[in-house]
């Protein structure tokens, strides 16, 4: 089971999906499949088809998001999370190998399409969860326990 949190920044992403999908690509892709309905047979109407099928992913999505942004819990910045990882921390570690990782902690439904995001849930923010810069965190992983050192914490995106 995924963890229900959400950054205010993932919240908002999600929102704007759901008012674009709803109010601009739904009304279209309707306007689409009245159309092609109207030109007769649907069985070989590959207009009709396609905006159809595209039509019930629409309707998919909706309510995927509308459920989404019912559960989740918008977790906004504190001052007390300043020095420790928290949830929404842009964390930078360091193996002993000198390999460098920097990525923020956010909700599930925020990772997919972005490469410096990791889940709440992975098993490597769990192991960093409360910990300061320079602290070691074992993290678990298939071929056995993997040794990272906390280097910063931010709770601003440094570009």
């Amino acid at each position: 089971m995924k963890t229900q949190l959400i950054t205010r920044e993932g919240y908002d992403k999600l929102k704007q999906e759901l008012d674009f999908l709803w109010r601009e690509d739904r009304p279209e892709v309707t306007k689409k499949v009245t159309w092609a309905a109207s030109l007769g047979d649907r069985s070989e109407n590959a207009d009709y088809q396609y905006n159809k099928k595209r039509l019930r992913e629409i309707d998919r999505r909706v309510r995927y998001l509308t459920k989404c942004l019912e559960q989740l819990r918008i977790v906004e910045y504190s001052p007390q999370q300043d020095g420790k990882v928290f949830f929404g921390a842009w964390v930078e570690i360091e193996n002993d190998a000198g390999d460098v990782k920097r990525f923020r902690i956010a909700g599930y439904d925020e990772i997919f399409g972005r490469n410096d995001y990791i889940s709440i849930d992975s098993p490597m923010a769990r192991a960093l969860l409360k910990k300061e810069v320079g602290d070691l965190a074992v993290v678990p992983t298939p071929v056995g326990d993997a040794h990272w050192y906390v280097v910063a914490i931010d709770y601003v995106k440094q570009s």
